[in-house]
C-alpha cells in the first residue's frame, strides 16, 4: 500500500487551489473543473469543489470543517518561507523550534485548514529525515 494523497473538500476551488500555488510555488493539474491536484516530492495535495461530495455520499465531507488534521509541508529554510508568506497568510505561530527538533511555523489556508511549514534541525531530527 502507497500512501497517494491529501484530498481537500473545498468551497471555493479556485481560491484555494491559488492559495496553495502560491505558498507550494508549484502550478496546480487541473483535471476536471471540480478537481485538482498540487504534485510534490514525496506527496500530492488534491482538491474537489464542494458539488462533487454528492457523487460519492452526500453530506459524507464538508469544507472548512477541519479542526484535526495539519499539512506539513517539509522546506530547506523555514524561516525565509516564513519571511515570504506572513504578510499573505493568516498567521498561527511564527518559526519556533519544537520539542522533536523541528523549526516549524503554522497559518491557516483560506477555509480554515491549518498548515505547517517545517525543516529537521537537531542532528535526531535530521537522522530521522536522512538529512544533513
Amino acid at each position: 500500500m502507497n500512501f497517494a494523497s491529501t484530498r481537500l473538500t473545498v468551497a471555493d476551488i479556485k481560491t484555494m487551489v491559488a492559495f496553495y500555488e502560491m505558498v507550494t510555488q508549484t502550478r496546480a493539474d487541473w483535471l476536471a473543473p471540480v478537481f485538482a491536484e498540487i504534485v510534490l516530492p514525496g506527496a500530492t495535495l488534491a482538491f474537489n469543489a464542494v458539488e462533487v461530495v454528492a457523487a460519492f455520499k452526500a453530506d459524507s465531507a464538508e469544507a472548512g470543517a477541519n479542526r484535526s488534521a495539519t499539512l506539513e509541508l517539509r522546506v530547506g529554510d523555514v524561516d525565509a518561507e516564513f519571511a515570504r508568506l506572513k504578510d499573505r497568510v493568516e498567521v498561527v505561530f511564527e518559526p519556533k523550534t519544537m520539542p522533536w527538533g523541528n523549526r516549524c511555523a503554522q497559518f491557516r489556508d483560506p477555509e480554515g485548514t491549518l498548515v505547517a511549514l517545517f525543516a529537521p534541525v537537531t542532528e535526531a531530527a535530521k537522522a530521522r529525515f536522512g538529512a544533513r
